[in-house]
């Protein structure tokens, strides 16, 4: 059979039935867009334009489905698509190229649900579903012309995502199509078998259904209702169910189908009585849609009764008005008779009239968080982010490249090293927009996320991926992480490692928390469990550690000799970390004894009351100092660093972390035995490859 082909006048002359306007515009837009594509797109672009006639569109969702293609091929831009067709059609033809970009996947049930939530959530507009409803007939009326495989996923994609769209926005006309010319690739033996099988039982069917409608016509006509009978064909998918369902063809008794149309409500009821009064009906397959319609807005009387030669018919009862709604869906309620336009059913009616269908769809499927969820994200709640390839993914607002990057795949989140927005480097807390295009730059010889993407991920899902991984690969460097937190949070509160952690002591810890060990305790506490001040209080809950704060006093330095005194309080200043090795002097205080400067520190420099005060040949403890760490890239380099200054024996209490011009600057306060340690820990530093300068900092 040779194909249709369409032309604008066949629309325009369609769009006279149920619209009284002008239509010309309509003319118009398809002129425009002829300078710009070649005679198989205006083709295809025909075809999706007449088939949304055939469901009531209004011109401005056929004008938008004319437009989007120019999107589509990159032919136009928005902001020209509004200048030249304003703000309504520009939404709509957007729509339809954003919903026209997703790459759907169908390998199983829970991706079918998504794609369809996402078409939902991407949706401000019915009508741009409608576009892409339209736009997948045409696809598949033309299959035959992708490759086999590709025929198989667009059929698979039409059945199993868009056909359950169409049935719940009411769009039983487009719904069976493209049921039945999905089965038509999937199952092609099936398909042709049923139509053989249609074929070879038409003359039988069509004679028992012709000699029901003469017998129905009289009854009607005694009764002088103006009405209107049709013969209804079922279609070739809702047959293939039931034979996959196990009955036998000559089982299906909806073979033998009419339709009555009457004018008005009671008269559906009216001709009910009167067919049962005829006919002796099935209790069980009556139901009455008028009374309760479903949620898609669909109203019909069903009922299934013997008729001729003893033969089950099914019989539906309802208004044309009812009738126009169940073909054609949702447009009905603007388009039909009452020659309604878009304009009069606001944007709001539309959209609450629509999320009715769509809570419908998922009420048996998922369960009420997921299903009260549905209807927030419908509402645009979360933004849809794409891959260059196209594959769309629903992420929260405030995520960023490196949610993305593990909502992708994990390994994608453990070897990225950077990210693209738009094809415009940015940084990893870059806060992603709606319909923003992703790319994630990996390396196979990266080294991992870093601890500080804990606080840049917005998903939950992503922080455990990359504790999981910290869990997984650096345990070690958690444990020191956690080891080193303790002792900087003991320090402050004036009390030591080895006094707070004896064996008494930790064997409440490990009871309190059911931990087998310290290194589970670390462990713990690096991934943020559990936090310092909760395992401190554990030992000294609070009333207590009022007590140990007034018992406090400062501890005397032992490795300092000050000359001609005994027995006095000695403290290192703060403003230049005085480290054994460096040239001190003291500086007599009123209140807390002697305190140590470094010679050149400006602070001792500007007072004449110093005293002569010398390092011992060999010291004891450790002391506090800071340096600045410089990298030359915008990639954290943190746990590493701790690693390396760990492995050296210092003890970290301090990290500053800064971005300058997207560069790391570190600023880090540990504890040192000498100044000769501290050289050889910045010469270790300074041959890491991505350091580009280390500085001591001295006030």
């Amino acid at each position: 059979m040779e194909k249709i082909k369409y032309k604008i006048e066949d629309i325009l002359s369609s769009i006279e039935k149920y619209l009284e306007i002008d239509a010309k515009i309509l003319l118009d837009t398809y002129q425009y867009i002829q300078e710009f594509l070649d005679e198989k797109i205006l083709d295809e672009i025909l075809e999706t334009g007449y088939i949304l006639t055939t469901v009531y569109s209004d011109i401005e969702t056929i004008q938008a489905s004319f437009l989007y293609k120019l999107l589509t091929l990159e032919k136009i831009d928005e902001k020209t698509l509004k200048e030249k067709f304003g703000l309504e059609i520009t939404k709509l033809a957007s729509g339809a190229f954003k919903l026209d970009k997703i790459i759907y996947s169908t390998e199983n049930d829970y991706l079918i649900e998504y794609y369809k939530k996402i078409i939902v959530g991407m949706t401000e507009d019915v009508r741009v579903i409608m576009i892409n409803l339209a736009s997948r007939v045409t696809l598949m009326r033309n299959v035959e012309k992708y490759k086999k495989d590709l025929q198989k996923k667009y059929a698979k994609e039409s059945l199993e995502i868009i056909a359950p769209i169409a049935h719940h926005l009411g769009i039983y006309k487009l719904k069976s199509e493209l049921e039945d010319l999905s089965l038509k690739v999937l199952k092609p033996d099936v398909y042709y078998d049923i139509v053989k099988e249609l074929n070879s039982t038409k003359k039988e069917r069509d004679e028992l259904i012709y000699k029901m409608t003469l017998q129905v016509k009289e009854l009607l006509d005694s009764h002088h209702i103006v009405y209107e009978i049709k013969g209804r064909s079922k279609s070739i998918y809702s047959i293939y169910n039931k034979l996959d369902k196990g009955r036998k063809f000559n089982d299906i008794y909806d073979l033998f189908a009419l339709r009555i149309m009457v004018h008005d409500e009671s008269l559906c009821y009216l001709v009910l009585g009167l067919i049962h009064s005829k006919f002796k009906p099935i209790p069980k397959r009556f139901k009455d849609f008028i009374a309760m319609p479903k949620s898609n807005g669909y109203q019909s009387l069903h009922t299934t009764v013997f008729g001729v030669n003893n033969k089950l018919f099914e019989i539906q009862i309802r208004t044309f008005m009812m009738n126009e709604v169940a073909e054609n869906g949702l447009a009905s309620h603007w388009s039909y008779k009452e020659h309604r336009t878009a304009e009069n059913l606001s944007s709001t009616d539309q959209k609450l009239e629509f999320f009715k269908t769509v809570i419908d769809n998922y009420q048996n499927k998922v369960d009420t968080n997921i299903y009260e969820e549905m209807k927030d994200e419908s509402g645009h709640g979360n933004i849809y982010v794409f891959t260059p390839k196209g594959d769309v993914f629903e992420m929260p607002h405030g995520a960023t490249p490196i949610d993305f990057a593990y909502k992708v795949h994990t390994k994608v989140g453990e070897e990225m090293t950077g990210a693209m927005v738009n094809n415009q480097i940015v940084p990893l807390n870059y806060v992603l927009e709606d319909n923003d295009v992703v790319k994630i730059i990996t390396s196979k010889s990266s080294t991992g996320p870093k601890l500080s993407w804990l606080k840049i991920a917005k998903m939950t899902q992503t922080k455990n991926k990359i504790k999981a991984f910290f869990g997984r690969e650096r345990k070690e460097e958690i444990i020191t992480f956690g080891e080193q937190s303790l002792i900087k949070y003991l320090r402050k509160k004036n009390i030591s490692s080895k006094e707070f952690l004896n064996l008494e002591n930790v064997k409440k810890i490990l009871k309190e928390l059911k931990l087998k060990d310290l290194q589970e305790l670390y462990l713990n506490i690096g991934n943020n469990k559990y936090s310092v001040k909760t395992i401190f209080e554990i030992i000294y809950p609070v009333k207590e550690q009022i007590i140990l704060k007034k018992e406090s006093r400062v501890r005397k330095i032992s490795d300092i000799d000050v000359s001609g005194i005994q027995d006095i309080k000695v403290s290192v200043a703060s403003c230049c970390n005085p480290l054994p090795g460096d040239k001190i002097v003291g500086f007599i205080t009123k209140n807390k004894g002697i305190t140590i400067h470094r010679k050149e520190c400006l602070n001792a420099l500007k007072d004449d009351r110093l005293i002569d005060v010398n390092w011992h040949k060999e010291t004891k403890n450790k002391y506090m100092t800071k340096i600045l760490i410089y990298v030359n890239d915008n990639v954290s380099h943190l746990a590493d660093i701790i690693a390396k200054l760990s492995s050296s024996g210092v003890i970290i209490s301090n990290v500053l972390t800064n971005i300058v011009e997207l560069k790391y600057i570190y600023e880090i306060s540990f504890q040192v035995s000498s100044l000769k340690d501290l050289e050889n820990i910045i010469r270790n530093l300074e041959k890491l490859d991505y350091i580009v300068d280390v500085e001591r900092v001295i006030k």
